[in-house]
């Protein structure tokens, strides 16, 4: 054990002696290592940190959750002309599902909403994301209320003229004033402010706190309803433990009888389900980290070239010493591991370097997202600290079993 310590020791020595004497080299050398791994530990860690924003957005989201509605939400073989004449997906609709299709936890009519200007006596906003949906959807969907409360039952059934802000909504228009039964105006019409909604800062698909909430049937007294009026989708939250594939085969026959769709005939409606949504976005990820490890691979290649050219010229220098050290009575096991321990303490070092600067950058990046935090885990540390060893046992290993080889004589002889 000493043995190899000491070899170590003398190992570090030679790697920095030669860090030091051919500053130029060595940086060029190391560069393609430092590149290589900044790259991707960079890709793995912005990923990652992606990843767990919208998990932590989607915490709150059951992945059995369905939205049935004329609209697909992902690729699908339906052309475009038939899509467009798919009746809308109504109000009626959602009583029908509500109380005919068993097994379902709760369901929500949601309107899909576009960007609104809302105003409180000089104060404008525009662009407001304004949802019109009915009450159960805080049963559906992870709403927190900071200030007030979500509308009741009654007040979304009857359409009352009331309102849920975002954080930032309400912060933007009454400033440090309670907002609470405050009225303003959207729609062309007054609302009662009765909730305001925690801070979330930015997620997929938008802001929240730029967002708000009214009743579904407030929107359906002045817009066009039916099945060619404004669009909607009812949104479906099965009981835990259900089996979904037979859930959504009830769904489907019950839908398609209510719609009075003869045997043989397409669906005229869309069942979106969340796994199917999440499902890709894991793809998507998977995506870019294999696309993350691909270009960074070259990188990490031209580093691995890089490391050996400097260990076969520190063999070449050493040609001399080395011949020395095997009169004296070195053996051939501790040239390789020499030379090798030497390769992987330069390729570390170049590592090492370049988790620095994702530190670094994760570090600024995070000032400048605001609420989207890049974290540089320990195991993508690790990760690094390894790949950057391997690459280093990789490259030196045959300039190490070249210079263990080395006839004694004929080396000092070289050398001279």
């Amino acid at each position: 054990m000493l043995l190899y310590l000491r070899l170590f020791k003398e190992s570090f020595s030679f790697a920095i002696n030669a860090l030091t004497n051919n500053k130029l080299r060595t940086f060029l050398s190391l560069l393609g290592v430092t590149i290589g791994i900044f790259s991707i530990i960079a890709v793995l860690a912005a990923v990652d940190s992606l990843d767990r924003n919208i998990q932590n957005q989607l915490s709150g989201l059951d992945k059995n959750t369905m939205y049935l509605t004329k609209f697909s939400f992902g690729p699908t073989e339906v052309p475009r002309w038939q899509r467009d004449n798919f009746p809308q997906t109504d109000y009626d609709d959602f009583e029908f599902i509500r109380r005919n299709v068993p097994d379902i936890q709760s369901s929500a009519y949601v309107i899909f909403g576009t960007p609104q200007t809302v105003k409180y006596g000089a104060e404008t906003i525009s662009g407001v994301n304004v949802t019109p949906v009915s009450n159960e959807i805080s049963d559906i969907e992870d709403v927190k209320i900071a200030e007030g409360r979500f509308y009741t039952e009654s007040e979304s059934i009857t359409g009352s003229a009331v309102i849920v802000l975002g954080h930032g909504v309400a912060e933007n228009l009454f400033g440090n004033v309670n907002p609470l039964g405050k009225q303003i105006r959207i729609y062309g019409r007054r609302l009662t402010v009765i909730g305001v909604m925690k801070k979330m800062g930015n997620s997929l698909g938008g802001n929240p706190d730029d967002k708000a909430f009214v009743p579904a049937n407030f929107v359906r007294r002045f817009q066009s309803g039916g099945v060619n009026g404004i669009a909607g989708a009812v949104i479906i939250k099965p009981k835990k433990g259900v089996d979904m594939g037979a859930f959504e085969g009830v769904l489907k026959q019950k839908f398609r009888a209510y719609r009075a769709l003869k045997a043989g005939e397409p669906d005229n409606f869309f069942v979106n389900k969340m796994s199917g949504m999440t499902d890709a976005i894991d793809g998507i990820i998977g995506t870019m980290n294999l696309m993350g490890w691909i270009i960074s691979g070259f990188s990490l290649l031209v580093g691995g070239f890089g490391i050996a050219n400097i260990m076969f010229v520190s063999v070449k220098e050493r040609t001399n010493l080395i011949g020395i050290q095997k009169s004296l009575g070195a053996k051939n096991r501790f040239i390789l591991f020499q030379f090798l321990f030497e390769a992987v303490i330069l390729a570390v070092i170049g590592g090492l370097v370049g988790l620095f600067l994702v530190w670094i950058v994760s570090l600024i990046a995070s000032q400048f997202t605001g609420d989207f935090e890049f974290v540089l885990s320990a195991g993508n540390m690790f990760l690094g600290f390894i790949l950057s060893t391997i690459i280093g046992l990789i490259s030196g290993v045959i300039p190490a079993i070249s210079a263990s080889k080395l006839d004694p004589v004929e080396a000092i002889r070289t050398g001279m």
